[in-house]
């Protein structure tokens, strides 16, 4: 990242801070006119190799699909310089997010370089290394360097597509929260055939906990949830005009119900959610066992809004474990605890990343859609905001300046998971949506 922005003669400087130092890149092109500053993500989610279709998910590979199989197929990258195919892909962990993006904003820098071309603005880059762990110094780094982050707005370079794949800009994302909860058994694992009947199992009051969480239809039935959520007939016209195929939509998840919050899918990401994101107990598969579990794991997420305060809806799920009769203890239960209580648990969660929301109708927004306009037509795609988390709200709070994210990767690269990929078609339209933003005059 360094050497890619001293060669765009960028003034390049690290900023050390209490975790991963984050590193900074600064050119002034205008002297007279206004700061754009972008965020990129440098870092990715860990792998396992075993679940990869490649050598190394480090090392990327470019890959054709057989029309006959179906099966996507490592080709030659030689290829790419006699021939291109917008629908060959990428494939290694982090080309979508967010490397490839990244790259599609360098690229269009190198672009301009190559013809003399200078933006519109001047440019301050601030590169992240810890957003998969939730940027956890994030805000303090924020302050420390306010002034050298100071800028007019923030444009984040991360996020993944529209399900349409049309251009997106998207205006706001979802805070998060996570816990994690862990219910107590017996001691230790007891022979099921001995103690069945008489050892109660936690996975089974594990199972009853958990799933009075939700009602049938998806809502969280915590008393207080979705307090102060209200969305205007206003808003919900604005939502209505996000292309959506909700057929096609619960086709390509493999669902066919769909969870009773919310019109429509745009209508759904502006409440907050709950979310079980893993269970563990005992052993499976092969290694399975005729015991009664010692414990069960549970890890939470939630996606906050920022009509939602991540505290406050922690608070309601350990009521709700309180209220079903767990004593919770700090970690592993003494011997008195497991005389006293019958029940069991312990709960601590962690707040993260905070939601944040751009006005659509902001001289911010009306910029970026002339310059994307220029390129696309009418074929932007506008949401009010983005089911994910990003770490941006100690920007807007600190700096105080608006924030909309550019978002390029294709809806199906499988971010997180084996056989992430970036789409070559999704790569180009991202240097041009770049090359436009660079030379539209900001407001």
């Amino acid at each position: 990242c360094s050497k890619a922005f001293s060669k765009l003669d960028f003034r390049v400087q690290v900023l050390p801070n209490e975790g991963a130092p984050m590193l900074f890149a600064e050119k002034q092109y205008r002297h007279k006119n206004k700061t754009i500053l972008f965020y990129l993500q440098i870092d990715g989610q860990p792998v396992d190799k075993q679940k990869w279709n490649q050598p190394d998910p480090f090392v990327a590979v470019l890959k054709a699909k057989n029309a006959s199989s179906g099966d996507w197929q490592i080709m030659d990258h030689v290829q790419l310089n006699t021939d291109f195919d917008p629908d060959w892909r990428l494939y290694a962990r982090s080309v979508s997010d967010s490397k490839g993006p990244a790259m599609s904003f360098i690229s269009a820098l190198e672009i301009l370089k190559d013809q003399k071309i200078k933006p519109q603005f001047n440019i301050k880059v601030i590169m992240d290394f810890q957003e998969e762990m939730g940027s956890p110094y994030l805000t303090d780094a924020v302050r420390q360097y306010q002034d050298l982050l100071s800028a007019d707005m923030l444009l984040i370079m991360d996020g993944t597509r529209h399900p349409s794949n049309l251009p997106t800009l998207t205006y706001g994302a979802r805070g998060i929260a996570t816990a994690t909860l862990k219910i107590f058994g017996p001691g230790y694992a007891l022979h099921s055939g001995q103690y069945g009947n008489f050892a109660p199992n936690p996975v089974f009051e594990a199972a009853r906990l958990l799933a009075g969480l939700k009602d049938e239809n998806g809502r969280v039935t915590l008393p207080g949830f979705y307090d102060g959520i209200h969305i205007s007939e206003k808003e919900k016209m604005i939502l209505k005009q996000v292309p959506e195929d909700i057929e096609q939509l619960k086709a390509s998840l493999g669902i066919t119900k769909t969870d009773g919050l919310g019109d429509t899918y745009q209508e759904a990401l502006q409440f907050p959610s709950l979310n079980i994101r893993g269970l563990q107990s005992a052993w499976v598969g092969q290694e399975v066992r005729t015991i009664i579990p010692s414990e069960v794991i549970a890890e939470f997420d939630m996606r906050l809004v920022p009509e939602s305060d991540g505290k406050r809806l922690m608070e309601l799920l350990k009521s709700h474990i309180t209220h079903q009769g767990y004593h919770l203890v700090d970690s592993i239960p003494t011997e008195l605890d497991r005389k006293t209580y019958p029940k069991l648990a312990s709960f601590h969660y962690r707040l993260g990343s905070k939601p944040f929301r751009t006005d659509m109708d902001s001289p911010v927004g009306e910029f970026l859609n002339r310059a994307m306009h220029k390129v696309f037509g009418n074929q932007v795609v506008n949401m009010r905001t983005t089911g994910g988390s990003q770490p941006i709200a100690p920007f807007i709070n600190t700096l105080g300046v608006p924030a909309v994210s550019i978002r390029i990767p294709n809806p199906d690269n499988s971010i997180h998971a084996p056989n992430e990929n970036l789409r070559l078609g999704n790569f180009y339209e991202g240097i041009l949506s770049c090359l436009a933003i660079l030379d539209e005059p900001y407001p």
